[in-house]
C-alpha cells in the first residue's frame, strides 16, 4: 500500500511528532510505501528534518497567515500527490502550518483526520477559557469576548476555521485519541469518528527502583499542565519523605515563575530541571523513577507521557480528566485524582515514595497494561485496518468497471 503521512512538523520534537514518524517507519517495516509531507519550520531548533517532502513553514508572526493560507503547501502537496498517487492519506496535523488549503487536493483519496488536539472544533485547540473552564460556545465572537484570541489573531483564525469547514468533506474519517475526545468531537458535530489510541515503543522493564525516593513530571511548562500544583504537592509530600527527589523535564513559558514557586516552597534544592530532553535521554533519567506525576489541569485528549511511563514500569499519578481516565487504571497503575487538588495529590506521592513495594507494583502493572493496550504495533494493526475499509469504500464496483469500459479482472 502507498500511504502519504501529512504532518505540520517533520522533527522529532513533540509527542505528535514522533508519534507521526514512529507510524512511517512501522508501516515501512511491514513492507508499504510510506512517505512525510510536512513543513520546513522548527518548532525546537537542532534537530534535523525528517520529512520526504517539505513546503513553506515558519514559526514567525507571519505564521498567523501562513496556517491559514500556506499556498507553498498547495503546490508542492499538488505536486507530491502527482508523483507518489497514495492509495491513502493520513492527516496528523495540519492547522499550524500546512493550513486548509490542503484540502480540496484530496478529495479524491481515501483520507484520514487524526486529530491530535481541538483544533477541529476550537480555533485555540484546546476547548479551555482562559479561566481554565471547559469551553461551551461555537467559535466566533465568544473566541474574541472570552479572551481566548487577540483582535489581531481572532480573524484570521475563524477564516481558517471556516475554510476547514467548507472543505472538511474532504476527510473520509476522523479519528480521535481517546473516547473522550471522541464524545467532544460529536458534540461539535463532526462524524464518522473512531478512536484509536497512540503508540508507545517497546523497552525493556526499568531497573528495579534504589533509593532515593524520586518524582518526575515531564512536558511543557505551561499553566494548563499543572506544574504549580505538582510543586506544591511535592512540598507536603516533601516534610513526610525528606530524601525525595523531583525531576522536571521540559520548557515552556511558566518555568520562571515555576522556579520562584519552589524556592517559595522551599524545596528548590529537591527539585531538579532538565529542560528540553529527547525520549532517548527522558527514558534514560526517568529508568529510576518511583512514580510519575501528570497533573494537567484540562482534558488533554491523550498524554503520551503516561503510556511511556507505564511501558517503563513506573507507577503514575494523573489528573481525572480528558483521557487519563481511560488510560491509568485507579490503585492498580497508579492513582487518578481531581484537577487541582494539592492535598490529593501530597497523599498519593507520600504512599508511593513511603512504600516502595507499592510503587513496584503498580510500576509492573502498568507495563502489562501498556503492553496489551498501548504499544506502537497495536496501533500500526488499527490504522491499517481502516485504510483497507477506507480503499474498499472507494473500490469501483464490477458494475461501474465494466460501465466505464474498465476489466474487473
Amino acid at each position: 500500500m502507498k500511504i502519504l503521512l501529512l504532518h505540520d512538523y517533520g522533527t522529532p520534537t513533540g509527542g505528535a511528532e514522533l508519534q507521526i514518524l514512529s507510524l512511517r517507519e512501522g508501516l515501512r517495516e511491514r513492507g508499504h510505501e510510506v512517505r512525510l509531507f510536512a513543513s520546513q519550520a522548527m518548532p525546537v531548533e537542532g534537530y534535523a528534518q525528517q520529512a520526504d517532502y517539505t513546503c513553506f513553514g515558519t514559526t514567525s508572526k507571519a505564521q498567523v497567515i501562513t496556517q491559514t493560507a500556506n499556498v507553498s503547501a498547495y503546490w508542492q502537496l499538488r505536486e507530491v500527490l502527482r508523483e507518489f498517487q497514495p492509495d491513502v492519506v493520513h492527516i496528523r496535523m495540519f492547522l499550524w502550518q500546512l493550513s486548509p488549503l490542503i484540502l480540496p487536493l484530496l478529495k479524491p483519496i481515501p483520507c484520514v483526520y487524526q486529530t491530535a488536539v481541538y483544533k477541529a472544533i476550537c480555533p485555540s485547540g484546546t476547548k479551555v477559557l482562559p479561566d481554565g473552564t471547559p469551553c461551551k460556545f461555537s467559535p466566533g465572537l465568544a473566541c474574541l469576548s472570552s479572551g481566548c484570541l487577540t483582535p489581531q489573531s481572532w480573524a484570521v483564525l475563524l477564516l481558517q476555521f471556516q475554510l476547514w469547514q467548507r472543505w472538511r468533506g474532504a476527510v473520509d474519517q476522523i479519528v480521535a485519541l481517546s473516547h473522550g475526545m471522541k464524545q467532544e468531537l460529536e458534540q461539535a458535530g463532526l462524524s464518522p469518528v473512531d478512536v484509536i489510541y497512540n503508540g508507545v515503543p517497546v523497552r525493556s522493564p526499568r531497573p528495579s527502583l534504589t533509593q532515593p525516593p524520586t518524582v518526575a513530571y515531564a512536558g511543557r511548562l505551561v499553566p494548563e499542565k499543572g506544574v504549580d500544583v505538582l510543586l506544591q504537592a511535592f512540598a507536603i509530600a516533601h516534610t513526610q519523605v525528606p530524601d525525595a527527589q523531583l525531576l522536571i523535564a521540559g520548557q515552556g513559558s511558566a518555568e520562571g515563575d515555576l522556579r520562584q514557586l519552589a524556592k517559595g516552597l522551599g524545596i528548590a534544592d529537591r527539585v531538579h530541571w532538565l529542560g528540553h530532553c529527547t525520549r532517548a535521554e527522558m527514558e534514560d533519567r526517568f529508568n529510576q523513577v518511583w512514580v510519575q506525576v501528570v497533573p494537567s489541569q484540562w482534558a488533554e485528549p491523550f498524554g503520551n507521557v503516561t503510556t511511556e511511563a507505564m511501558m517503563r514500569g513506573t507507577a503514575v499519578i494523573a489528573s481525572a480528566v480528558g483521557a487519563q481516565p481511560e488510560i491509568v487504571q485507579p490503585d492498580k497503575t497508579g492513582f487518578l485524582i481531581p484537577p487541582g487538588a494539592v492535598d490529593a495529590l501530597a497523599e498519593s506521592l507520600t504512599q508511593l515514595l513511603l512504600h516502595q513495594d507499592l510503587a513496584e507494583a503498580m510500576g509492573a502493572a502498568g507495563r502489562e497494561r501498556a503492553l496489551a493496550h498501548f504499544s506502537e504495533e497495536r496501533r500500526n494493526d488499527q490504522f491499517l485496518a481502516l485504510y483497507r475499509r477506507l480503499q474498499a469504500r472507494y473500490a469501483p464496483t464490477s458494475s461501474s468497471a465494466m460501465h466505464s469500459g474498465v476489466s474487473s479482472t
